[in-house]
């Protein structure tokens, strides 16, 4: 009997802020896949991350769990294999399940429910980026050259993954259709840009000449206009007190949208095998980003913080009967789990879920917001846990030691006007203080982190001794890699290569 249930390709990329795209009112980014997508899907309009940080953002994604609960704290905590994942449900319910492409697994399991890996991940599989919240020291972070050096490369590391990761899962289509195994499939392709170094091909480059380049809504700040935490991560990168001309920026910012273009391209060449095996015909396809990026607003090149261009993410769904329609309703990344279960016919989570089944939010007609959204940052430059709500217009920022904000996204949306303060909002603040409270049990979470980076320092420690070995998928301590494997500092990897 032939399963009827619609295969799964999910497109995911790293570090795309969704205002960059056209689907969510840029004007200049050249995306024609990604565009068409949005025409003929339902875009997600305030879709967020739940952690703006690669594999903790992935991770809770991926179980439909907040980060916290899961355990993953940074980027490189354990993901334990006993927490299920989408690839576990779909694998379970019959479908056959493949990952392409950068997926930040932690620990010895670098499957997590994939049947198939059809490529090595691009940064370390182990401890090598553990924090420690007792004596942050040197970071290996990136630098202002991320900025400085923008412009155009025709190849570097991160290009040679993203090929790799592209002809891979074509190849993949390809074998399904020839190949004698009739389950739908479920496919992730994961890409690492637009991710910095801010570099692009020429080709990708050129389609922005003469394009007016969106320059930050709010530049550069002084140390005491910023808030605590931006000015550790701002230190953490050397770019405090840091002005860059407006060259620099609108030339890195220009790499990053070349860089978009690009990945665009990739998509159209999968696509393009899709449609030649005519499995177009019953797939659904899902895009999104595992956060976004502050691309020069406040001075800021990175993530790991709540504002909007670090949290705001593309989320879009297009497929066989689903009618192209705009949600506005709050979403996040939570809600990929509970989604896939409902396209693939699975009746119940093992356990509760953070998230909802994104399909029951459309055909509704927008009524007002009834949702709210949470994330969490329990990484490094900061010195307990962060935590988020966005319910309606306003935004709820929450630490026990660099105090709390609130903005009123309405009619603050550059998030300039701390309202914790005015009078006028003094019950909601308290509000939302209770709620996180509730959500969150700090000491606990303190303890059970603080906890996790110490054993971990000890094991990396350890494994650094002797034979080395890696967790990494498919590699040998002895194999020589492109990818990042922690043996050299990140930027000089990163520098080295292109």
């Amino acid at each position: 009997m032939t399963d009827s249930r619609p295969n799964i390709l999910f497109f995911q990329v790293d570090q795309l802020t969704a205002s960059a795209l056209r689907a969510y009112g840029d004007i200049i980014c050249h995306s024609p896949t990604i565009d068409d997508l949005a025409a003929r899907g339902v875009v997600f309009e305030t879709a967020y991350c739940n952690y703006p940080l690669c594999a903790p953002s992935r991770f809770s994604m991926a179980t439909g769990q907040l980060a916290s609960k899961v355990g993953a704290y940074d980027n490189a905590a354990e993901f334990s294999a006993e927490i299920p994942t989408y690839a576990h449900y779909l694998r379970a319910a019959g479908y056959q399940t493949a990952l392409s492409g950068k997926m930040h697994f932690i620990g010895p399991d670098q499957f997590h429910g994939f049947e198939k890996r059809l490529t090595a991940d691009l940064y370390p599989g182990d401890f090598a980026w553990v924090p420690n919240w007792e004596n942050e020291g040197k970071r290996d972070t990136n630098d202002p050259r991320a900025v400085r050096i923008a412009g155009i490369c025709e190849r570097s590391v991160q290009i040679d993954y993203d090929e790799e990761v592209t002809f891979k899962a074509i190849q993949h289509i390809f074998d399904i259709a020839r190949g004698d195994d009739k389950r739908p499939f479920f496919l992730q392709v994961s890409y690492t840009h637009p991710h910095e170094p801010y570099l692009c091909r020429k080709e990708f480059w050129d389609l922005y000449e003469g394009k007016d380049i969106p320059m930050p809504a709010v530049g550069a700040l002084s140390e005491n206009e910023h808030d605590p935490h931006s000015v550790r991560l701002l230190k953490d990168f050397g770019m405090l007190g840091i002005q860059f001309s407006d060259e620099d920026v609108a030339r890195a910012i220009r790499a990053y949208y070349g860089s978009i273009s690009y990945i665009d391209s990739l998509m159209t060449r999968i696509m393009d095998a899709l449609r030649a095996t005519g499995a177009d015909q019953n797939t659904v396809i899902i895009f999104t980003s595992d956060h976004g990026e502050m691309l020069g607003e406040r001075g800021m090149w990175f993530k790991k913080h709540f504002f909007e261009k670090s949290l705001r993410i593309p989320l879009i769904i297009a497929g066989p009967g689903i009618a192209p329609q705009r949600v506005q309703e709050l979403t996040s990344l939570v809600d990929i789990v509970p989604t896939l279960n409902t396209i693939a016919e699975v009746e119940n989570a093992v356990e509760p879920l953070e998230g909802v089944d994104l399909l029951a939010l459309a055909d509704r007609g927008n009524p007002p917001s009834e949702r709210a959204v949470y994330a969490e940052y329990l990484a490094e430059a900061t010195k307990v846990p962060m935590f988020m709500i966005r319910r309606g217009y306003f935004k709820f920022i929450s630490s026990s030691h660099d105090g709390i904000m609130l903005f009123d996204l309405l009619n603050d949306p550059n998030e300039r006007a701390n309202l914790v303060g005015s009078e006028s909002h003094r019950e909601l603040v308290n509000v939302f203080i209770r709620e996180v409270a509730e959500k969150w049990n700090e000491a606990e979470l303190i303890q059970d982190i603080v906890l996790s980076q110490k054993r971990r320092a000890l094991v990396r420690k350890a494994m650094g001794q002797g034979v080395k070995q890696r967790w990494n998928h498919g590699e040998s301590e002895a194999d020589k890699v492109l990818w990042y494997r922690g043996e050299q500092g990140y930027n000089e990897w990163a520098f080295d290569h292109i």
